[in-house]
This record gives structure tokens, C-alpha cells and sequence, in this order.
């Protein structure tokens, strides 16, 4: 540990800052807690400030057991104090003991301890995990792109550090008539995605948990306190379809007046999940709705600030589908609310407060809404679909984009009716800052900036309630195995994140101290049959969109003393069988992308049965497995 002498001590907003002796300001019968005191770091980072009074010599400094030198320190001065060389991963201890009796303030030390960040250091691959994995995982993105996957980007903070860091494919891998593109340029670890719902966490559910912490919200407070009597009074009479029982418009109003912020993270509003706000133009009245939408309004356009005062206004007018609270209905409309409610909180849109009290101050610079309003061109971006919101023509609305989307955010209601701001989806971002952003939920703060109190991220990791695990404050939790599709098997169960629909996935493993970003652009690829669902895509069929794989593999690659080299062939084998259960059973033409996925699969598999000489798995590849998927196809 080496000691320096500082002229001040910074101002920042450390995770401690305590005086010694007797910190916690009174003396009572645990005495050995009156001289320690814990926070949490990371090893190999790390120091502390400490300010002396004008007796310096009785004190001595522990931290996690080891002795500083304390020598040189003279009264009424600061030093800052490097502790990296026995910092550990968690819970670190510092203890400061005195010689003599405190009891003159003037003779008290103050220590200051910052929050660890993110760093990046050559020995960064001795922490990742088995180097074996960290190939797998691109081999199996890279094959599926060989088939017809457009791109994926991934990134893994482990311990504080950045200890995986990649990226295989292009921008933009199809033209817009559906045929493979070839003159697209690669993805790079800046390119952006377009995040969509990961923005409900990434953006919105921080920035609640922010302004919570600081006391300037209280997730228990009635919307119509901060939006206004308007929300309810608005509310006009609409008999859904899937109500067993129409409670009357004054009972549906009461409903909207017991509303909380707490119900909105919790997708139990009662909104309806997903309204067409902008699908249909207005009437002769102003506004146009059938028996399962509530539609404004402007005809599709471009959103600007007026469609954002429009699209609040027909939410004040959209009448509640059942009791706030009493079930979870997946609501984009919830946090489209919750945005609206950080803006009139702290005075200023999302994008600017995430970005002056986020992005900003951790130096995270490729992060934000609307990148192409913000320094960021087309090409710098991951493209989503082909066609606009068209569904390669199977949809069709007064304003819809019929062109190629790179830059521009996917989800109609944050494109059109939200100016492209939006608490439910709208954010872009590469996989480097959003696992650096991750590390705050593990942490509480970076660096010099305090964020989220413990009390404040233990209630949003938490479980909603008893009977709903699988759910946190907003956050998607594991719960009792309820989220292996995307956190894996081996997750426990306060592993949290959230995924968007353009094919993205953030995973924060608290207890493990680990954050997983993965993103693709699944969606950049054409519909595969739009008779059959508009919403799947070619990008869908394959390992590579499925999300989960990658935390799964993660979680093999931290296997202490893991026979890797045996479990990796048995594991491509199952994952060729079990991608032929993934074919369709109706008439498909060869070419079906669930197809391509297997042949992907078994590339893979001979690949890495070559490499290892064994000449039987190369057979296999090359004859059962074949065999074994004609069978499983219905031409």
C-alpha cells in the first residue's frame, strides 16, 4: 500500500465517509465494531482518503487485515491511500485504531472510500473465463452468420474488470428486396444497437432508482400526483374484449386514481399491453378506437414534441383493463408512464438526464437516444428491419417506413408517437457500456459518483412479491429457474436483466459480481413466413438470437477444473439434435432458416471433431447427422 500526500480531498460522493474512532458515534458492547467498517470493492483496484486532525501519530490502518505505513503522515493534512495490492472481490474491511483517547474532534481521523470501477488491464484474460468458451461462443455466432445471422456484439465485466470484449458480422447483412447484402461493413465494438426494451432497465428503471435514492421519489406515490388530475379525468369508456365483466367508467377512474409508480415497474397497471397509438389516423372527433385499441391520432408520422403531447394525453384518456396490482399484463404503455414520470421529476427530458447523470459522468460515450441526432451516422449503427415496420409488406398503415432501419429506433410507438425518447424502448448502445452501466447494480456507484443506496437495490432486485420470483421492481429476476432462456441454468436467483425485442439482452449476476451484455440485430433479416407469424425473422432460427446460450456458456466457462475438452463436443452434439426438435412440422422449402440453423450446427460440430482428430464425430457429421435432418424435414 503507498500513501501520498493530497493538497484536498476530492468532492466526491463516496460509498463511505466515517470518522475514527468509534464511527458509528456512540459506544456500545460490540466494541470491535466501533473501529471497522466494510465496503465494497474489487481486487487489484482501489484507495482511500483520509484526513487527519491534529494528532496523527496514535492511529493505525488495517485494510483487510494488512497494516499500513502510516509513517510519514503529519497532522491537519490528506492522503490518499492505494490499497489495490489487498483489495479483494466484495466486501473489503478497514480498521482504524488509536493509542491514546479521541475524545477532542481535533483528533479524530476521517475516511472517505470511493465506489470501484471498471477497468481494463493486460491481464484482463486471466479473469475471464476458459479461453476454450470464450472461442465457442464466437464460433457458434460466426457459423450462424455463415447461414444467415446478421451480426452479435457481447461484452463481460467480471470483478470490475472488462475481461471479454467482441463482435462477428456486418451492420447491414440483407438489401432491402430480401437478398443477401455483401458490400455491408463489419460491426466493431462501437457499433450501436438498437437496445428496445432493455431501455426499460438500461434507462428508465435507473434513473427511477436514482431519483428514489436521492428522496426525490417515492414509488408508492399516485400518478395523477405527478401528472395531474387530467390522467384520470380524461379517462373515456371503452368495454375491452377481454373483460369478463365491464366495471363501469367511474370504478375504472377510481382504478387510475389508486395507480402507483410501484404498480407501473411491476407491469400491473392494467394497461393494455401494447395500444396502437399511432396506427390509425384520427376522425372527425379527434380520435379513433376499436373494441382492443386505444388509437390517436397522427397518422403515422414522424414524432416530434407534438405527437409526445398527444400520445400523453390519449394514455390520460385510455381507460384501465383490470385493477392496478391485481395482475402482471407486460405493458409498453407502463413505461412509456414511468418515462414521463423521471421527466417531471427531475425537470428535464430522459435522454438529458441519463446522459449528465449516467453516461456522462462514467465516460460512457456510446449510449443514447436518437444517434443519429447526436454525432452518430447510419453506418455506425446495426440495422433492424429490412422493410420499415412493414414486415417485409405484411403490414400496412398511413406513415409506416417502408426503407431499411439503421439508426432510427425500431418500435413504431417510440419512433412515431415519442420523438424517438421513450421510457419503454428508443435507447441505442454498445455491449461495452451497458456492462460497465450493469456493474452500478452490483456496486451502487463508479468511481467518484454515488447512485443507487443498498436499501434502494436490494427492494428493486427483491422479489415483487411471494408468488411472483421471476419478477423484481421492473428488473426480470431468475427466480426458481423461471428465466434460463436468457440467465442460463446455472444462475441463482437474484440473477436480474431485462431483453428487447430487436434481439438483446442484458444479464447482471449480483452475487457473482458478474454483467453480461449481449446484443444482436436478430431482426435484420427477412420474415420467414408472413402467412404464418409477421413477427419471426430468418435471424430468429438461430443459436445465435437465442440470447441465453451465451449466459449459459459463460457460466460453464467459470467451471473450476471443468473437463472442457470432453464437455464441448457432447454439447455441440446435443446442440445439433436439439436444433432439429426446432423444425417446423408443416412443408418447408430447404432453404428454411431452422434449416440453415442446424446445418450451422453441424458445421460446428466438424469442425471442432476435426481439430481434435476424431475421425468417428467426423463421420457423423458428415453422414448420421445429414440423414437424421432429412428426416426431420416436410417438403
Amino acid at each position: 500500500m503507498v500513501l501520498r500526500s493530497v493538497g484536498c480531498v476530492p468532492e466526491y460522493q463516496f460509498q463511505k465517509s466515517v470518522e475514527f474512532p468509534d464511527w458509528q458515534g456512540n459506544v456500545d458492547n460490540s466494541l470491535p465494531t466501533n473501529c471497522a467498517i466494510g465496503f465494497f470493492g474489487y481486487e487489484g483496484q482501489g484507495s482511500i482518503f483520509l484526513k487527519f486532525g491534529r494528532v496523527a501519530d496514535i492511529f493505525t490502518v488495517y485494510i483487510n487485515g494488512h497494516l499500513a505505513d502510516l509513517s510519514s503522515v503529519r497532522p491537519d493534512q490528506s492522503y490518499e491511500l492505494d490499497i489495490a495490492d489487498v483489495t479483494r472481490n466484495g466486501i473489503n474491511m478497514i480498521q482504524v485504531s488509536a493509542k491514546d483517547l479521541c475524545e477532542d474532534p481535533d483528533t479524530r481521523v476521517h475516511v472517505m472510500i470511493p465506489y470501484p470501477v471498471v477497468i481494463e488491464r493486460e491481464d484482463n484474460a486471466v479473469y475471464g473465463p476458459d479461453p476454450r468458451i470464450v472461442r465457442l461462443i464466437r464460433d457458434i455466432v460466426e457459423s450462424d452468420i455463415s447461414f444467415g445471422f446478421p451480426s452479435a456484439q457481447w461484452a463481460l465485466v467480471k470483478d470490475g474488470r472488462l475481461v471479454l470484449s467482441d463482435c462477428a458480422g456486418t451492420v447491414n447483412a440483407y438489401h432491402e428486396d430480401l437478398t443477401p447484402k455483401k458490400d455491408s461493413p463489419p460491426v466493431t465494438k462501437d457499433t450501436l444497437y438498437d437496445l428496445a426494451s432493455v431501455t426499460k432497465m438500461m434507462a428508465t428503471n435507473f434513473a427511477i432508482q436514482k431519483l428514489v435514492s436521492d428522496g426525490l421519489l417515492d414509488i408508492h406515490q399516485k400518478i395523477v400526483q405527478i401528472i395531474g388530475d387530467a390522467f384520470v379525468d380524461e379517462t373515456i369508456e371503452i368495454r375491452y374484449r377481454s373483460m369478463e365483466e365491464y366495471p363501469g367508467l367511474d370504478t375504472v377512474k377510481a382504478w387510475k386514481s389508486e395507480l402507483s409508480v410501484r404498480d407501473l415497474m411491476c407491469h400491473q397497471g392494467g394497461f393494455p399491453p401494447d395500444p396502437g397509438y399511432f396506427q390509425i389516423p384520427m376522425d372527425a372527433a379527434g380520435l379513433n378506437y376499436d373494441p382492443h385499441k386505444v388509437n390517436v391520432l397522427f397518422s403515422g408520422y414522424e414524432g416530434n414534441a407534438e405527437t409526445r403531447e398527444k400520445t400523453k394525453l390519449a394514455i390520460c384518456k385510455t381507460p384501465l383493463m383490470y385493477r392496478p396490482g391485481t395482475r402482471t399484463v407486460y405493458s409498453d404503455v407502463d413505461y412509456m408512464i414511468l418515462g414521463w414520470i423521471v421527466e417531471a421529476v427531475s425537470g428535464t427530458d430522459l435522454d438529458t438526464y441519463l446522459k449528465k447523470t449516467f453516461y456522462g459522468p462514467m465516460g460512457l460515450t456510446h449510449l443514447t437516444f436518437n444517434p443519429l441526432q447526436h454525432g452518430f451516422e447510419p453506418s455506425d449503427c446495426a440495422a433492424t428491419e429490412l422493410q420499415g415496420n412493414t414486415r417485409d409488406g405484411n403490414v400496412s398503415f398511413q406513415g409506416n417506413r417502408t426503407h431499411t432501419l439503421q439508426g432510427l429506433v425500431h418500435d413504431g410507438k417510440a419512433y412515431h408517437c415519442m420523438a424517438g425518447i421513450s421510457g419503454h424502448a428508443g435507447l441505442f448502445g454498445n455491449a461495452e457500456d451497458l456492462a460497465k452501466l450493469g456493474s452500478v447494480m452490483i456496486s451502487g456507484g463508479y468511481g467518484p459518483y454515488r447512485y443507487f443506496t443498498q436499501t434502494v437495490m436490494d427492494l428493486f432486485n427483491g422479489p415483487k412479491s411471494t408468488d411472483a420470483g421471476n419478477w423484481g421492481i421492473g428488473w426480470w429476476r431468475q427466480g426458481e429457474d423461471s428465466r434460463v432462456t436468457y440467465f442460463g441454468t446455472q444462475s441463482d436467483s437474484f440473477v436480474i436483466g431485462h431483453q428487447g425485442w430487436t434481439g438483446t439482452l442484458v444479464m447482471i449476476d449480483v452475487h457473482e459480481r458478474m454483467v453480461l451484455a449481449y446484443l444482436t440485430n436478430k431482426i435484420n433479416s427477412p420474415v420467414t413466413d408472413g402467412k404464418v407469424s409477421k413477427d419471426r425473422f430468418d435471424g430468429s432460427w438461430f443459436t445465435a438470437s437465442s440470447l441465453g446460450f451465451a449466459s449459459q456458456l459463460i457460466s460453464i466457462g467459470y467451471l473450476k477444473d471443468a473437463d472442457l475438452d470432453k464437455l464441448i463436443p457432447d454439447l455441440l452434439c446435443d446442440m445439433v439434435m436439439d436444433s432439429m426438435k426446432l423444425i417446423p412440422k408443416r412443408p418447408i422449402s430447404e432453404d428454411h432458416p431452422s434449416i440453415r440453423n442446424v446445418k450451422s450446427k453441424i458445421a460446428l460440430y466438424r469442425k471442432y471433431a476435426a481439430e481434435r482428430g476424431d475421425e468417428e464425430a467426423v463421420r457423423k457429421a458428415d453422414t448420421v447427422f445429414p440423414l437424421l435432418l432429412s428426416g426431420q424435414i416436410v417438403t
